[in-house]
């Protein structure tokens, strides 16, 4: 029995189909690389709760916007995966919250009740406070000491800008590897699908577009909304810090890669008023967002900058 031929496409559907496809990879992988940073630091102090929560809220009205408007499964499934993706980042935040209160608390309490002896060793009272201020101020004391170890002299210095530059460079040659591996993955699943005929380009009306609920406009209003809003208390708080350390790179390059491809996606598939129209809420959750986690990457430069700066001799 010969196998069905798959319909021939038009140049935009196949963007846009590619286009979906690889933003659907950047969606399922994105919180990976931030749980594997909190992990590694033993703790998730770089992230901004406001953040992920009001994430996790555009998520949720997300998938009811879907469910109301009756999307085809495959997005309400991705919009059910988003919401216990978002769980688990939230859960393991939580996690080390109250698993680090519960570990300095002993310290606290005996620091308030016991006068430091003046003979007291540095070495003894730098590992003290260390235990007190917790997981990260301990890697970045542990990294001051190491630098300061490796500073003296010209063999230090030169060193020292060695490991900094093959760490730099590790970091690029990691990321892009990832994003390339992501569209790959993007593209032959787009591939696979569309020649088996499990895929096939969504149809249009006239006009370019279908009616959907008001109800379910409103909720996908409300969810761009929350989309805009999330990252402004993360923007804050490394603006606070002065510091992006514990925040994953990956993270943000896979949610703009997501947003730029989604949001393309929908306008290769078509451009007229109507379509356009009934699809502004994800447009602006997705292409406005771009703009928020640009600003990021800009404090992510600036400030490892002026961490190395302070690094210097």
């Amino acid at each position: 029995m010969a196998t069905a031929e798959p319909e021939p496409l038009t140049a935009r559907e196949a963007a846009s189909g590619l286009l979906g496809s690889i933003s659907l990879t950047c969606w399922f992988f994105v919180l990976l690389p931030q749980l594997i940073e909190n992990y590694r630091n033993g703790n998730a102090e770089a992230i901004s709760l406001t953040f992920v929560f009001v994430w996790f809220l555009g998520d949720v009205t997300n998938l009811i916007g879907g469910l109301w408007a009756g999307l085809v499964p495959v997005i309400v499934a991705i919009a059910v995966y988003f919401v216990i993706a978002d769980g688990v980042l939230i859960g393991q935040c939580l996690y080390y919250k109250a698993r680090n209160s519960r570990l300095q608390a002993p310290h606290r309490r005996r620091s308030s009740v016991e006068t430091l002896d003046p003979t007291t060793p540095l070495l003894g009272r730098r590992f003290s406070d260390s235990i007190q201020d917790g997981p990260s101020s301990r890697r970045r004391s542990w990294a001051s000491q190491h630098r300061d170890s490796h500073a003296n002299g010209p063999e230090g210095m030169l060193a020292k800008i060695v490991e900094e530059n093959e760490a730099g460079l590790s970091a690029w040659v990691r990321n892009i590897s990832s994003v390339l591996a992501i569209c790959a993955i993007g593209m032959g699943g787009w591939t696979i699908a569309w020649q088996s005929g499990v895929w096939k380009p969504a149809p249009q009306d006239d006009t370019g577009g279908a009616d959907i609920a008001v109800g379910a406009q409103i909720v996908g209003y409300f969810s761009a909304v929350c989309y805009l809003g999330a990252r402004l208390p993360q923007i804050y708080k490394n603006w606070k810090d002065k510091s992006c350390e514990g925040l994953s790179l990956l993270f943000f390059i896979l949610s703009l890669l997501g947003n730029l491809t989604y949001g393309a996606g929908i306008l290769f598939h078509s451009t007229e008023k109507k379509y356009v129209v009934t699809n502004i809420p994800w447009l602006i959750g997705s292409l406005g967002t771009m703009v928020e986690d640009i600003a990021i990457f800009v404090q992510f430069r600036l400030y490892a900058v002026a961490d190395s700066t302070a690094a210097g001799p």
